[in-house]
């Protein structure tokens, strides 16, 4: 299904055997790790479960990247912190850019 998006969608499916479509925001590279931000793209941002979901970038035996969760709590939130300056400075400087 992510053909059908682009590359900036990806199809995964939860832990109930849900198709769900992320919405890649951005990617960072932090503490020698690889985190990408997402954002449900078939939900509406009214939605209580509505949110960024960070995953960690890993490669498998066979050099295929793929998504993992981020299950340490103090790690995620230490990601989610360093996305959320990332994101933010990019923002700040996109509208300084257009004045």
């Amino acid at each position: 299904m992510s053909e059908l998006f682009g590359d900036d969608f990806i199809t995964l499916e939860d832990d109930d055997g849900n198709e769900v479509v992320l919405e890649l925001v951005d990617t960072m590279d932090y503490n020698n790790q690889t985190y990408n931000c997402f954002v449900p793209a078939d939900m509406d941002e009214n939605d209580p479960e509505y949110g960024m979901i960070i995953l960690r970038v890993v490669t498998d035996e066979n050099g295929e990247e793929l998504f993992e969760s981020v299950d340490d709590e103090a790690e995620l939130n230490d990601v989610y912190e360093h996305f959320m300056v990332l994101l933010f400075d990019d923002e700040e400087n996109g509208e300084t850019d257009k004045e």
